[in-house]
């Protein structure tokens, strides 16, 4: 297929530009500047920082490029605004803990910058060959971040332990697209939603589906594909674990939105079905499971099963007010997870690697803004108000409630409750246990602030969530 390709295409791709160039001059800086880290840290600041304002600036002008396998603004815009913001958090968190761990390496953002890329492309994709491209650019940067720590026994193997079960689920994804090709004549994503209807009756295109939606339960962490996640989050150093859980979490639900879309869902419901079991399943087994835990990071990573759950609800749901709910609950959890896992990489010492629940104990007087911070985080996931959490949750169980699955939102409202039990226990123990002082680790003046910045963001969409509704619904 001959594309025609404009520079007034590239030009549209904002954001996508800006995040790729922004890796290409890195690796030229890498390559003849000595001791370039910081340099580097301060160049991806600024790239992220003009990635944001290229996709604020054209959020409300929707299109395509590329021959239309490319969406430019609206819908691409705002997804690499969340994935520009949330990468920022996690880039200027991350040289104080890098020198903790003393793996300041310069590749380090390099990397970080081509998983971005890798993201910003799987949420513009309107072909499956392109978004196939934009998920391997992201994950094989995540291999290697998950085992950045070369020196950590767990960091090798959570990368170890990552790649292969990717990779494996890529075969089901890949052999999916195939299906689909074979049923279609095309990998276009809009010509699979408008041809949803007209081929849900053949076995081929329901089985391709259903292999897509394997690949898919993998990428975002879903039950029953959901047993590398403690693991990998676990082993892998801190800020990476907080931009998988974020940034790959949401890139792949933003895809998964584009290709199992309304039209999709309605025509053939066997699959959509099963994506209702499977939905309340992960918030089931991911609550319960993460209630057992010692350690912060697979608590955190057993919940973020639970909110796969939760954001599936709203994909189900297959209406404006579930793709709406999805969109803002994507952003919301960006927010507050950064924040959870950035508090996380200020508390770790040189020799506290993987803090458990108890090592909070007390922080409320030795760290008074670190407990409120991490406090505020935990009610936001909790889904209490008026924080950003709870109007996330909010509008994916109202989509599933108009859309029939009210028995879904039940039980989404349910573990919600079941929730509260494990994240407050964290307020609980720093507030109302005491503590060593001598157990947690100092935070510099920008990972403070760091935290601030989301923590304000969330209680703002709290109080305001239709100035984001208003946004998502232009982009449909």
């Amino acid at each position: 297929m001959n594309l025609p390709i404009t520079w007034n295409d590239v030009l549209a791709l904002g954001p996508i530009a800006v995040v790729f160039g922004g890796t290409l001059l890195l690796v030229v800086l890498e390559s003849i500047v000595r001791k370039a880290s910081p340099l580097m840290f301060w160049v991806t600041v600024g790239v992220l920082a003009v990635a944001a304002g290229c996709a604020l600036a054209t959020i409300g002008v929707a299109g395509t490029a590329f021959g239309g396998t490319v969406l430019t603004g609206g819908y691409a815009s705002y997804f690499a605004l969340v994935f520009s913001a949330g990468a920022l958090l996690v880039t200027l968190l991350s040289p104080a803990y890098l020198l903790k761990r003393a793996t300041a390496f310069t590749e380090y953002y390099i990397l970080l910058l081509a998983a971005v890329t890798g993201m910003m492309v799987m949420a513009a994709s309107n072909d499956l060959v392109v978004f196939f491209l934009g998920l391997e650019t992201m994950s094989v940067a995540f291999y290697v971040l998950a085992g950045f720590t070369r020196q950590s026994v767990t960091s090798n193997e959570s990368a170890m332990k990552y790649f292969l079960l990717g990779a494996f689920a890529t075969g089901f994804l890949l052999y999916g697209m195939a299906l689909v090709y074979g049923t279609l004549g095309s990998t276009s994503i809009a010509m699979l939603r408008s041809s949803a209807a007209a081929h849900a009756g053949e076995p081929l295109f329901l089985v391709g589906l259903g292999l897509l939606l394997v690949g898919f339960v993998f990428k975002v962490a879903a039950v029953p594909f959901h047993m590398w996640v403690p693991d990998v989050y676990e082993g892998a150093p801190t800020m990476v674990s907080g931009l998988m859980s974020t940034g790959g979490k949401s890139a792949a639900f933003a895809a998964f939105l584009l290709v199992f879309g309304a039209d999709v869902l309605q025509s053939a419901a066997p699959i959509r079905e099963v994506m209702a079991v499977l939905a309340a399943l992960s918030m089931i087994v991911g609550n319960i499971l993460a209630i057992s835990q010692t350690s912060v990071k697979r608590m955190l990573a057993y919940s973020s099963v639970a909110h796969a759950g939760y954001i599936l609800t709203g994909v189900i749901a297959a209406n404006a007010d579930g793709a709406n709910g999805v969109m803002f609950y994507l952003l919301a959890y960006t927010l507050m997870n950064v924040g959870a896992f950035g508090v996380l990489s200020i508390l770790e010492t040189a020799s506290v690697e993987n803090v458990r629940i108890d090592d909070l104990a007390g922080l409320s007087r030795t760290r008074p803004w670190l407990a409120g911070l991490m406090a505020l985080f935990m009610f936001s996931l909790t889904g209490i108000p008026p924080f950003a959490g709870f109007f996330g949750k909010y509008y994916v169980f109202t989509g599933a409630i108009g859309a029939g699955y009210t028995w879904l939102a039940i039980v989404g409202v349910i573990m919600s409750v079941v929730s509260a039990y494990y994240y407050l226990r964290l307020v609980v123990v720093m507030y109302f246990q005491e503590g060593s002082p001598d157990q947690v680790g100092t935070a510099t003046g920008i990972g403070l602030a760091s935290l601030v910045l989301p923590a304000i963001a969330l209680l703002a969409l709290g109080l305001l969530p239709s100035t984001i509704v208003n946004l998502t619904m232009q982009c449909f």
